[in-house]
């Protein structure tokens, strides 16, 4: 059963892919939307991902369908990958959380029973900021990967087909 499910996602996303490099745009749009995309899905909005990039793209005048397609590229098992890594990077650069050492998740929860409701709401605060900017760190070079590939790949099919 999970092999037929992932056969299924296997060739839809083979089908949306390949429906990508038919597009009419200039290679370098296609590839900058789904690296845009891919930054997107890289957020830690998740479940707001596909209406930003919808907004993201409309707002620059990008192929939307290419957008959402970079964004669900994310596939939600990696999610905790990447916000762990995410926090981890963000955490380096912010590296006095109250004391609180991201290595560990179980001092983090045992150190957030003793705290203030103050406390709480200071250490929460800082720790989005450390996934905001972990994750704005891994979605930038997830979506430079991206473009680089993809322009390279959409140039290598558009001089086969002239």
């Amino acid at each position: 059963m999970a092999a037929a499910a992932l056969s299924r996602l296997r060739h839809a996303l083979a089908a949306r892919l390949g429906a990508v490099l038919r597009l009419d745009d200039p290679p370098w749009r296609v590839a900058l939307a789904l690296a845009i995309g891919v930054f997107i899905s890289c957020t830690p909005f998740y479940g707001l991902q596909t209406v930003l990039s919808l907004a993201v793209a409309t707002i620059f005048r990008l192929n939307r369908a290419v957008t959402v397609t970079g964004t669900w590229l994310n596939l939600p098992w990696f999610a905790p990958i990447l916000y762990g890594f995410a926090l981890r990077i963000g955490a380096f650069v912010l590296p006095d959380l109250h004391g609180a050492d991201l290595g560990d998740m179980t001092e983090l929860l045992q150190l957030a029973s003793t705290l203030s409701v103050s406390d709480m709401l200071d250490l929460l605060g800082s720790l989005s900021l450390a996934l905001l900017i972990g994750t704005a760190a891994v979605g930038t070079v997830a979506g430079a990967v991206t473009y680089v590939a993809a322009i390279l790949l959409l140039r290598r099919r558009q001089r086969r087909h002239v």
